[in-house]
Order: C-alpha cells, then structure tokens, then sequence
C-alpha cells in the first residue's frame, strides 16, 4: 500500500510539472505571437517588407521579449532581494560588471565579425539558439551563483553579438522610402514594444508560480521557449543581409561617401586615421565625423546615466511636499519609458538625412530643458528632465547609428559598431556612479545643477570642435583620391 501511494504521488507531482510545463510553453508562445503581430505591422511600411527590412525588426523585436525574461529573471534574483542599505553598492558593482562583455566585444567579436562575408543570417540565428541554450541552463542553476553568473555573461556577449551584426547588415536591407536614422528608431521602438510586454509577461509567470528562485527558474524556461520561437523568423531573411560573393570588398572604399553632415569627405579607409592591414588596433579608426558623433553620443549618455541613477537614490531623501518615495520612483519609470517611446517614435517619423545635425539640436535642446529644470526644481521639473534625456538618448543613439552605418566601409563596420557600443555603455556606467556618488550630498538640486552644466559644459565643447574641424577643412588643399575622382578637365577642388 505505502509503495501504491508513493507511485501515485510521483505520477500526479509528473503530470504536475507537465501542466505547469504546457502552461509555460502557452504563455511564451502567447507572448511570442502577440507582440510578433504588433511589431509586423509596424515594421512592414514604407517598403520595408519589400526588402527585408521587417524581417530583421521581427527578429531583434522576438529576441528582446527572450531578454527581458533574463532580465526580469536576474533583477529578482540577484538584485530585488537585498535590504534597501545595500542597493547602493549592488547597483554600483551591476554597472561595472556590465562593462564586462565589451572587454570580448571590442577586440575580439568586432574584428571576427568584420571577417564574415557570408552566413550572417545564421550568425543571428545562432545568437538566438545560444541565448535559449543558456537561458535554461540558468533555469536549472538558479541558486548556483558560479554557474549563473557565467551563464549571465554569455547571455549579454550574445545580445551585443547579434546588435552589432544587425546594425551592421542594416544598410543592406534599407528601402529607397525611408533613411538610417527611421529605420534605427522603428527598430528601437519594436524592440521596446517587445521588450516591455515580455517584461510584463515575465512578472506574470513569476507570479503564477510563486516568486523567489522557483518563479525565476521558471521565467528562464519560458524565456528559453521564446528564443527557440524567435529563430523561425530568421530564416525569412533575405539573401542581401550577406555581401555578393562577386562583390569587391574594397570597391566602395574608392568613391568618395556622401557627408551626413552635409560637407563631402572621403571615406575611412582613406583617411590618414586609417591603420594598415598589418597592424590591428583595438580601437578601429574612424573620421573626424563619426568621431564627432561618437562625442555627442557619450555625453548625452553620460548626463543619462547621471540623471537615472542620482534620481533613483535622491528621491528617497527629497519628499516634495511629502510625496511617499514609492510615487516618485513609480513617476520616474514612467518619464523614462514615455522618453523612450516617444524618442523612438519620433525618430521613426523624421526622415532626416543630416542625422549628425539632428544630434547637435537634440543636445542643444536637452542642454536648455535641462537647465530650465535645474532653476525651477520641483518634482515635475525632475520627471520633465528625465523625459528630455530619455527622448534625447534614444534619438541620438539612433543617429549616431546612421552615421556609422553610412561612414564606415562594409568590412569594418562589425568593429566600429562593436567599438561603439563599448564608448556607449561605458558612458552610461561613469555617469551612473557620479550620480551613485553625488547621490550621498541628498541634494537633488544640487545633482541636477551639476548635471544641468556638465551638459552645457559638453555642448559648448562639441560646438566649438565641430567648428575648427570645418574651418581647417576648408582651408586643406584636396586629397589626392579627391582630385582622382574629378573629370578629366575640371578644376581640383
């Protein structure tokens, strides 16, 4: 009798962890097919089912709703479950583990990337398989921080891996309708889309299934379902995401490259930056654009970074009139994902083809909202500065993606790329910990003061640089492939 009722409890705990495990799958799939149908309709216009283009906004799209179940996943995990006193120094140690990954991205995924002529479309599958593989390995190591923290790793390794080859093969699929900067930002905006309703089915499972390091576990296995799910969209990419193999690899290298700043100026590769083949730098070459674009990126990133983890902190110690710390932080959330969507929106909707002047006045304006907020300090000037430096982050991000996607030659767009989103995160972490440390003063208007200068401060010196670069290009007798390049007849110059 007592071995009838021990096999009996196993098979009903057996069909037990079935249902639970059906259920999972359901709720994945849903999650999946729900957002794939939302994003394909936003993806699709403008010729961009034509090309291919939806198919690649899909794809990023499917894997955002995989990485924000890691993500959620992780945060409770690791983070969510510390006493208040230690948040400070566990957020400080997660900014500087995040710079990790680019220590592999920048010498070493970029310049291997850049070696692929062929096969990106399964590079991108690939990323996908190897984040799903991971993902339920961490699901059965969930209490194991030697095992997960790895595994963690290799899951952001991977999500930069398949960001930098996508914006890399980007060019190839753009429709004649539409220009970078819209394509980047619809991409941007699916995988946010995406990426806030699998947040938000991930905390749904996690609830369903109790919470703690059971919920997360079982948030990973659905996770590990939706990347699975998502690898059937690559396959849909179009054969262009490669370089035809009858194309020469250093034939576009001698035209000269139409300036996204509306000056003309030659290509990288011909530039006296440029490295020989002989000897490989971690850090790529670039233009004295792209370099430019890089600046204004790294310091709106920077004055972002400051405002979300200053405020985060600050607004237990500034009440406002006696607003309970909870609303402020639920007000902070908001601004932040309203600037995202907003800036992704909006980048969308531009159509702009000078994408390096659209940074300059996007940083103009976030210098004055900036600035306006810092003298009128109250609750809602905060949240209005972070809205600014959320919409202006992302447009920026967008831009300066463009600028690289038109500037840099095919084979090293993979490690400028890789380059810059290390440049990226890196500014993110330095000013997290700034405002992790001013933080301490407990003076929010101190903090947005700061803020509020350092990003006039950073204007006034991109202004100024941008300037005396023009000027002494215009005063540069023409480069030899320039003056190779004119008429037989015309006048150099």
């Amino acid at each position: 009798m007592e071995q009838t009722g021990t096999g009996e409890r196993a098979r009903q705990a057996g069909r037990t962890v079935l249902a639970a495990s059906r259920r999972a799958g359901h709720i994945g799939a849903a999650a999946a097919g729900g957002t794939g149908r939302l994003v394909h309709r936003l993806s699709s216009a403008s010729g961009a089912g034509r090309t291919g283009l939806s198919s690649l906004i899909e794809l990023t799209a499917a894997g955002s709703i995989g990485d924000a179940f890691v993500a959620i996943a992780l945060a409770g995990t690791l983070f969510f479950s510390v006493s208040t006193s230690e948040a400070r120094g566990r957020v400080a140690i997660a900014l500087l583990i995040t710079i990790a990954p680019y220590a592999i991205l920048a010498p070493l995924i970029g310049p291997l990337l850049d070696r692929v002529r062929q096969g990106n479309k399964y590079i991108l599958i690939g990323t996908l398989l190897a984040r799903g593989l991971l993902c339920w390995g961490m699901s059965g190591a969930i209490k194991d921080p030697v095992t997960l923290l790895p595994a963690a790793f290799g899951v952001l390794v991977l999500q930069k891996a398949y960001s930098v080859t996508k914006s890399a093969v980007t060019p190839r699929l753009l429709p004649s309708e539409i220009t970078l900067v819209t394509a980047n930002a619809r991409a941007n905006l699916g995988s946010l889309i995406a990426s806030s309703l699998g947040a938000a089915v991930a905390l749904g499972v996690d609830k369903v299934f109790g919470g703690g390091s059971g919920g997360a576990a079982w948030v990973l296995r659905v996770g590990t379902v939706v990347y699975l799910a998502a690898m059937a969209i690559g396959f849909r990419l179009p054969a262009t995401v490669d370089v035809a193999e009858q194309e020469a690899p250093l034939a576009e290298q001698q035209a000269p490259l139409a300036g996204v700043d509306g000056h003309a100026h030659q290509p990288m590769a011909t530039l006296p930056l440029a490295r020989t083949p002989h000897r490989r730098s971690l850090i790529p070459a670039v233009g004295p654009v792209v370099a430019e674009a890089m600046r204004a990126n790294a310091a709106i990133r920077v004055f972002y970074g400051f405002m979300l983890f200053f405020l985060a902190f600050i607004l237990r110690t500034e009440h406002f009139g006696h607003i309970k710390y909870s609303i402020a932080l639920g007000g902070l959330a908001v601004a932040i994902a309203v600037g995202g969507m907003l800036g992704t929106g909006i980048g969308s909707a531009l159509r702009t083809r000078a994408p390096l002047a659209m940074m300059f006045t996007v940083l103009g304006l976030v210098t004055i909202i900036s600035a306006g907020c810092a003298i009128v300090f109250s609750l809602w000037s905060v949240l209005l500065a972070v809205l600014a430096a959320a919409i202006g982050q992302t447009l920026v991000k967008a831009a300066l993606d463009s600028v690289l996607q038109r500037e840099i030659p095919e084979e090293k767009r993979s490690s400028a790329f890789a380059f810059s989103e290390t440049v990226h995160q890196l500014a993110l972490v330095v000013g997290g910990l700034i405002g992790l440390a001013l933080s301490l003063t407990g003076s929010g208007l101190t903090g947005l003061s700061f803020a509020a200068a350092f990003l006039l401060l950073a204007m006034c010196w991109l202004v100024v640089a941008r300037r005396r670069r023009i000027v002494r290009s215009r005063h540069q007798p023409p480069s030899p492939a320039k003056v190779a390049t004119q008429p037989s007849g015309a006048p150099p110059g």
